[in-house]
């Protein structure tokens, strides 16, 4: 590799630090794609390295640019390489486009650095169909996964905070073979990710009813029910969009049409919400002063909402960890990504997905055996 194409910025005195990477968890980011571009990449991983002396990067875009924005950064130096990749996917391409012609773009080369085995994860804020289609041909997808899922994680009232869902995107379809992997999926990404030792499933419907749903549905709430035992997972049943944010279970399994309103209309609520209270503490100099008195704690209920904190779908079910920042995340989303995707990799999570589906396949082939032995 050329030094155009490989960059690693040199520490104060000139050259280049390569004793610091040792021992670093090394994180393979798109510095393009998203709607605030490379400024507000580079800031993010920047306010990763000051809090987290344990992260290195792989950057990826257009190496001019971005030798110039890291090198204004000190807490850089010496942690970040740079790849130079010229193209970039816009939020508007064909995933199939991107497919065929993606080569020289900075998605496609976030990627190889984990296909490579020279990052752990790869984070990018780009065109999510592009990233999941590359992904699925670069990485390519764990054996016995028929679908990948994209898995966020959910304010709740669980002590957590938070819930995990999935499919939140990735594919608009989902038979009941594919749930069953969303919920193995998902209790390994809430066990590693979330530190619950026996994780509660809820499989998302119209009712909590076992005779509610289409026909997939119910067909998924057996071969779940089935599955818990072995899984090390508790199954609840149906839940319905209530539970969500409550605290009847720890991972919602749905599809990816479904999933996807669900987070878009929570996110739209939660700045609908927002709104409404700014204009409520402006109505009178009575309710300014109440604004003034309630400061501390609007920042607190501000905090604890704020999507940036959060920000980060995983997907789960391939060769190797992508975490899809949103699209206009700035600095804070950023580095929130970043802290995610480290967490993810101190955890070796998706070889431990890799060996919960392998024995859940294994576990379906004894049985069809079986099954032909008593015949």
């Amino acid at each position: 590799m050329s030094d155009a194409q490989s960059q690693t910025l040199a520490g104060p005195t000139g050259e280049v630090d390569t004793s610091s990477s040792k021992g670093r968890i090394i994180i393979s980011i798109d510095a393009m794609g998203g709607d605030r571009g490379p400024n507000a990449v580079v800031a993010g991983i920047a306010k990763s390295a000051k809090k987290n002396p344990a992260i290195g990067f792989i950057l990826h875009g257009p190496s001019s640019d971005l030798k110039r924005l890291v090198s204004r950064r000190k807490v850089l130096r010496g942690r970040v390489e740079i790849r130079d990749a010229e193209g970039v996917v816009r939020m508007d391409d064909k995933p199939s486009q991107v497919v065929r012609h993606g080569k020289d773009t900075s998605m496609w080369s976030c990627l190889e650095s984990v296909r490579n085995g020279e990052a752990t994860v790869a984070v990018s804020c780009g065109n999510t169909g592009a990233l999941m289609a590359l992904s699925m041909i670069r990485l390519r997808k764990i054996p016995g996964v028929n679908r990948p899922a994209i898995a966020v994680l959910w304010p709740s009232r669980n002590p957590s905070g938070f819930n995990v869902m999935l499919d939140v995107g990735a594919d608009v379809r989902a038979d009941e073979e594919d749930l069953l992997q969303y919920a193995l999926m998902g209790a390994s990404y809430a066990r590693n990710g979330m530190k619950l030792d026996r994780p509660r499933i809820g499989l998302l419907n119209v009712g909590t009813e076992e005779n509610k749903g289409r026909a997939e549905l119910k067909a998924a709430h057996d071969l779940i029910e089935k599955a818990a035992p072995g899984a090390q997972f508790d199954f609840v049943g149906f839940v319905e969009g209530g539970d969500i944010p409550g605290d009847v279970c720890d991972v919602i399994v749905t599809d990816g049409f479904t999933g996807n309103v669900a987070i878009k209309t929570g996110e739209g609520t939660a700045k609908l919400i927002g709104d409404l209270l700014k204009e409520a503490f402006k109505f009178s100099p009575l309710s300014r002063i109440a604004a003034l008195l309630a400061l501390t704690s609007m920042r607190r209920l501000q905090k604890r909402i704020d999507p940036r904190r959060v920000n980060g779908g995983v997907f789960l079910g391939l060769n190797g960890t992508v975490v899809k920042s949103h699209g206009s995340a700035d600095a804070t989303g950023v580095a929130a990504a970043v802290k995610l995707a480290f967490q993810l990799a101190q955890q070796d999570l998706t070889n431990k997905i890799k060996a919960r589906v392998a024995s859940a396949t294994q576990s379906e082939e004894d049985d069809a055996e079986d099954n032909k032995v008593a015949e």
